[in-house]
């Protein structure tokens, strides 16, 4: 059970779900005319380098990975939906990533931090007050995005199929035997989540940048771009840490606040949904099985 629990991941994508295991990956993706089509790959040399035995650093590492992986896996997906054989790989894929990020860091972290340091300038607050305040917008900002593009009905579908996976994984990590019966009856929720990594992301960075204490304008937020990797390394731990002790009533009460925040990243997915999430794991094992260094 030990090397299940933190071996296995997932993600949602465009009509489909990602399952990522420790050698290799497989989508699973509905096409337009209801049928399943497959995509399994190796994963890259860095999962089996010695640097993912290392901790913090390996999470940033892994994390840079995954992150590219998720965009490959939703531009597949994309590409099954509408036909097209296009492919988004090596510079023009670290492009849209890169992108992406400076999109996300604009939002969530320097803004809260510029609002932070005018409030600290203007209204005179003390440095540590507006730090906390400003961590504060940061988790609002976070978790009114999310409730927010639930809304869009693509989102909500793409949220079913992120309820399939980790259903998914719940029923594999219990026993039981793959159907869409028995995954049906499985939690929604699961400790690994990639939106359980984003809450502790943002309350971590409350905690680190509150204790920064007064620093220029600059350097505020200079801080808040150059620490995201030590954020992220620390966040990383901290799920791997309570994925692995769950047995612990301690533990189970600290992931409350995660399990709840993905009230709004999952949705009850279908029965199709789940045969979806069950094939993409399916395949996964399989190709783990069959993978040759």
């Amino acid at each position: 059970m030990e090397d299940r629990i933190i071996t296995y991941g997932g993600q949602a994508v465009i009509e489909g779900v990602m399952m990522r295991g420790r050698k290799a990956f497989a989508i699973a993706m509905r096409a337009p005319d209801g049928k399943i089509v497959l995509h399994k790959e190796n994963l890259a040399a860095v999962y089996r380098s010695r640097l993912t035995k290392i901790p913090f650093l390996r999470g940033v590492i892994l994390l840079w990975d995954a992150l590219g992986l998720g965009v490959r896996a939703l531009t597949l997906s994309a590409n099954t939906q509408t036909g097209e054989d296009e492919k988004l790989e090596g510079p023009a894929l670290y492009l849209t990533l890169g992108l992406s990020l400076a999109i996300g860091i604009g939002l969530f972290f320097l803004l809260p931090a510029g609002v932070g340091g005018l409030a600290e300038h203007y209204l005179g607050w003390s440095a540590w007050l507006n730090n906390l305040v400003e961590g504060i917008i940061r988790l609002i900002l976070l978790v009114g995005y999310i409730w927010a593009i639930g809304f869009m009905p693509d989102v909500r579908r793409l949220f079913g199929y992120h309820g399939a996976e980790h259903k998914t994984i719940n029923a594999f990590e219990a026993g039981a035997e793959l159907t869409p019966e028995n995954v049906a009856k499985f939690p929604i929720e699961h400790a690994r989540c990639g939106t359980a990594f984003l809450l502790t992301l943002v309350l971590i960075s409350i905690l680190v940048f509150t204790a920064l204490g007064p620093l220029s304008i600059f350097w505020r937020l200079a801080s808040r771009v150059l620490l995201i990797p030590v954020l992220a390394g620390i966040a990383v731990e901290y799920i791997r840490w309570t994925a692995n002790h769950l047995d612990s009533p301690f533990v189970r009460l600290l992931i409350k606040p995660n399990l709840a925040l993905q009230s709004l990243t999952t949705r009850e997915p279908d029965a199709s949904m789940l045969e979806v999430a069950i094939e993409s794991f399916k395949t996964m094992r399989q190709a783990e099985q069959e993978f040759v260094v």
